[in-house]
């Protein structure tokens, strides 16, 4: 394999904004509006049917994955079984933003030996993320 495996994530959330603004709170990240197909064959892209995206931002040259906050009917946030990690240069700092966003955490930052340290939280729609970082 010539890349990282992880190409694209999904984060599904109930409410839009809150999530939007955890998100933009914790990571210092601002979103773009994506505009999905329609499930028609032959439509103009749009953003309805029940489905919302923002995307974290995204470089199609660099490395790592992106993805996206998305809103879709039917699919509810909280206790699905995937867990991103999102990269810092120390992990500790975007934790000590959870909770003043909204969130909770799981796990204080812990060692991990070799591979730096983590911190597991919650996001304000239920679903648990890593924090990751050397130091």
């Amino acid at each position: 394999m010539t890349r990282n495996p992880v190409g694209w994530f999904e984060i599904y959330v109930q409410d839009m904004a809150r999530a939007r603004k955890f998100y933009e709170s914790v990571l210092r990240v601002e979103f773009e509006s994506l505009i999905v197909p329609d499930t028609s064959e032959g439509e103009a892209p749009s953003a309805s049917g029940g489905l919302e995206m923002l995307s974290f931002p995204m470089d199609m040259d660099g490395g790592g994955a992106s993805g996206a906050l998305v809103k879709m009917d039917g699919c509810p946030s909280g206790g699905n079984s995937c867990l991103l990690y999102f990269t810092c240069d120390d992990c500790a700092v975007e934790a000590a933003r959870v909770v003043a966003s909204g969130g909770r955490i799981e796990r204080e930052k812990m060692s991990i030996g070799q591979y730096g340290f983590i911190v597991l939280a919650y996001d304000t729609e239920d679903n648990m993320f890593g924090l990751h970082s050397l130091k």
